[in-house]
């Protein structure tokens, strides 16, 4: 058996794969982890992360493993473009795929099809496949650690996502299982290199407009400033959070340069939907209120999409309502 996610992996993409690893090889399977890249250095405290085989570092024994597995499990993506350029490995297989994920509308011939978008993260969709299947009392330590880390990570720290009071029976469970609640929560969503902080304070300080008329804000970094920062995947990871704490916003767009498309990540409070947003012009999707996309373009034509944005939605607010207010 293996176990993929997608490309970038995140805490919901790890947490889920490697807690669905663990609960396997306590039931005598032979399982692997099977990434397309290297998952961010600031995950490396996840419970089984060192055991990844990753596609860019070990090509040859990650398209092996996934042309001898029985079964591949396609965890918290939902098209296989995702995986990168694990695609061409997995596409032509004859081997039943199964699906286990939240985004919106999957795309591809799965034979079990796990879709639940109303769910908080792929974590939580796992943890109830445990339950469905009696496998609960596989959960050990170190399952509920992964388990945890997405459910705090995919919520921002219980900040959204998480309305239905079963979330926080699933998390009872999972605490049950003596993890380091705090421990954990602290790495995944408190714990930043020194490069990343003073990252985010520069994009506060100096990167940061304000839309007040509109609830807006909008954060863009060029790769120049993210090289000048020494920049490391995840090191932008809550970057996007951070202008929600405005009493005047209430919902915050931040836009990454990367090789050859723009990265785009949506937050939102109350019943504002960015995933509308970013599923019709930004190429993503996701929740009401924590979305993301992609903009295949320079940084300054997906800003000018983001004005666009603006102007469709409040069609009543002129030109002097629309000027940014920068905070120096």
């Amino acid at each position: 058996m293996v176990i993929t996610c997608h490309k970038s992996p995140d805490g919901d993409a790890l947490g889920s794969s490697l807690a669905l690893c663990h609960v396997l090889q306590r039931l005598g399977k032979e399982v692997n982890v099977v990434t397309p890249d290297m998952a961010p250095k600031a995950l490396e405290f996840v419970p089984g992360v060192f055991n990844i085989v990753v596609m860019t570092k070990q090509e040859a024994r990650a398209q092996k493993l996934l042309q001898e597995a029985q079964i591949v499990f396609c965890l918290d993506y939902n098209a296989l473009k995702r995986v990168d350029r694990l695609a061409e490995v997995i596409e032509p297989l004859n081997t039943p795929r199964v699906l286990i994920d939240h985004h919106l509308d999957p795309e591809g011939d799965f034979d079990v099809c796990i879709s639940h978008p109303e769910a908080s993260s792929t974590c939580e969709l796992v943890f109830r496949v445990f339950m469905q299947m009696g496998l609960l009392r596989y959960m050990d330590r170190k399952a509920a650690s992964c388990l945890y880390v997405g459910l705090t990570t995919d919520t921002g720290g219980f900040a959204y996502s998480c309305e239905n009071p079963e979330f926080y029976e699933i998390l009872a469970s999972i605490m049950r299982r003596r993890i380091d609640r705090i421990w954990l929560y602290n790495k995944a969503m408190n714990t930043f290199s020194a490069e990343s902080i003073r990252l985010q304070g520069y994009a506060l300080s100096q990167k940061m407009q304000l839309f007040p008329e509109q609830g807006a804000s909008l954060i863009t970094l060029n790769k120049e400033e993210l090289e000048r920062f020494n920049y490391q995947r995840g090191d932008t990871e809550t970057l996007v959070n951070k202008p929600l704490a405005i009493p005047e916003v209430y919902w915050s767009v931040f836009l990454r340069e990367d090789t050859d498309r723009i990265k785009v990540s949506c937050r939102s409070q109350g019943d504002f939907s960015v995933s509308d947003i970013c599923a019709r012009y930004f190429n993503g999707g996701g929740h009401a209120n924590a979305a993301g996309g992609e903009f295949f373009g320079t940084l300054a034509e997906a800003e000018k999409v983001f004005y666009k944005v603006l102007a469709d939605l409040f069609p009543n607010n002129d030109k002097e309502e629309q000027q940014t207010t920068e905070l120096k």
